[in-house]
C-alpha cells in the first residue's frame, strides 16, 4: 500500500509541473479545451478580420466529453450574376423537352414491338384494308418488275455502247488503210463508210436508249419510291393505331373491375384518338397517291416502250430517216460519245 501512496504522490507532482510549464488559457485562442467553455469564448466568429473559435463536440472513448474550439469561417456570398440565379430557363426547357420527347418515344416503341409481337403469334387483331393493302402489293410487285426492265435496259445500253465505239474504230482503221493499200482501196473505203454510217446510227439509237433509262429510273426510284415513302409511313401509323386500340380496351376492362383507372382511361383514350386521326389520313393519302401514280404511270411507260420499239425497229431495219424522226418526235437530243467541244473560235 505505501508502494502504491508513494507512485501516486510521484504523480501528482509531475502532474503539477506540467501545469506550471504550459501557457496560460488565455494566451492563445487557438488552444484546445476540455470541460466547459469559458465565458469569453465565443460560439461564432467575430465580426472583425481574424476569425474566432467555435465549439465543436467530439465523442472520446472516456466518459468525459471533449470540447474543442476551431474557427469556421463566415459563408460565401453567392454573386446576383451567378448561372444558378440566372436561371438559364431555355437551357432547362430544352432539356426537359428532350427528356419527354425520349419517354413518349420509348413508350410508343414498346408498345408498337409489342403489338407486332402479338400480331405474328396471334395474340391479337389487327385492322385490315383488304382493297388498300391488294393496291400496295401490286404497287412493290410492279417496282420490282419495273427495276428489273432497268437493269436490262442499263446493260443493253452499256454492251451497245461498246459496240459503237468499235465500228467507230473499226471505220478509222479501214479508213487509214485505204490510204496505204491502193490495191485494196476501194474496198477499204466502202467498209469504212458503211460503219461510219452504223457508227451515227448507232449513236441516235444510243441516245435513245439512255433517254429511256432514264425515264424509267425517275419513275422507279423518285416516283413509285415516293409514294412507298407514304406507303411507309401509313404502314407504321397502323401499328401505332392497333398498339394504343389495344391499350384502350384492356384499359377499359380493367376499368369495369376497379374505378382508380380512371384517369389513366381518359389519357389512353386521348392517345388513341389522336394516333386514329393520323392513320386515317395518312390512310387517305395513299389511296390518292396511288391513284395518281397509276394515271402518271401509264403515260409515262406508254411513251417510253413507244419510243423504245419505233428506235429499235428503225435501227436494226436500216432505215436512218425514221430512226432520226423518232429522236425528233421525242425531243431527243443526240450527242456523240467520241465528239468534242467545239473550240472558241467555232463558238
Amino acid at each position: 500500500m505505501s508502494q502504491i501512496a508513494v507512485t501516486s504522490s510521484g504523480m501528482e507532482r509531475s502532474i503539477h509541473e506540467m501545469l506550471k510549464d504550459a501557457p496560460s488559457l488565455n494566451e492563445s485562442d487557438n488552444a484546445v479545451h476540455t470541460g466547459t467553455p469559458p465565458p469569453h469564448v465565443p460560439n461564432n466568429c467575430s465580426s472583425d478580420s481574424h476569425p474566432r473559435p467555435a465549439t465543436i463536440n467530439l465523442s472520446l472513448a472516456s466518459p468525459t466529453a471533449t470540447q474543442i474550439y476551431v474557427c469556421i469561417p463566415t459563408a460565401v456570398s453567392v454573386s446576383p450574376s451567378t448561372p444558378v440565379q440566372n436561371g438559364d430557363t431555355q437551357t432547362m426547357r430544352s432539356t426537359q423537352s428532350k427528356i419527354e420527347s425520349l419517354k413518349n418515344w420509348s413508350i410508343s416503341t414498346y408498345k408498337c414491338t409489342k403489338q407486332l409481337m402479338y400480331e405474328r403469334l396471334g395474340k391479337t387483331s389487327r385492322t385490315v384494308d383488304f382493297e388498300l393493302e391488294t393496291q400496295i402489293e401490286l404497287l412493290r410487285d410492279t417496282q420490282r418488275k419495273y427495276c428489273n426492265v432497268l437493269r436490262l435496259s442499263r446493260a443493253l445500253a452499256s454492251h451497245f455502247h461498246h459496240v459503237v465505239q468499235t465500228q467507230h474504230a473499226l471505220g478509222e482503221a479501214f479508213s487509214e488503210l485505204a490510204q496505204k493499200s491502193p490495191e485494196l482501196q476501194e474496198e477499204f473505203l466502202y467498209n469504212s463508210e458503211t460503219q461510219r454510217n452504223l457508227t451515227k446510227n448507232g449513236e441516235t439509237l444510243l441516245g435513245a436508249l439512255n433517254f429511256f433509262v432514264s425515264s424509267v429510273n425517275t419513275l422507279c426510284n423518285k416516283t413509285i419510291e415516293d409514294t412507298l415513302l407514304t406507303v411507309r409511313q401509313y404502314e407504321t401509323a397502323r401499328i401505332e393505331y392497333d398498339a394504343y386500340r389495344t391499350d384502350l380496351e384492356a384499359l377499359a376492362q380493367a376499368t369495369k373491375s376497379d374505378s382508380n383507372n380512371a384517369a389513366r382511361l381518359e389519357e389512353a383514350q386521348a392517345n388513341y384518338e389522336g394516333h386514329k386521326q393520323n392513320f386515317e389520313k395518312l390512310r387517305s393519302d395513299v389511296s390518292i397517291k396511288l391513284k395518281f401514280l397509276d394515271e402518271n404511270r401509264i403515260k409515262v411507260m406508254h411513251k417510253q416502250l413507244l419510243l423504245f420499239h419505233n428506235a429499235v425497229s428503225a435501227y436494226f431495219s436500216g432505215n436512218q430517216t425514221a430512226l432520226e424522226a423518232t429522236l425528233k418526235q421525242f425531243n431527243i437530243k443526240v450527242k456523240s460519245p467520241n465528239s468534242t467541244l467545239p473550240s472558241w473560235l467555232e463558238q
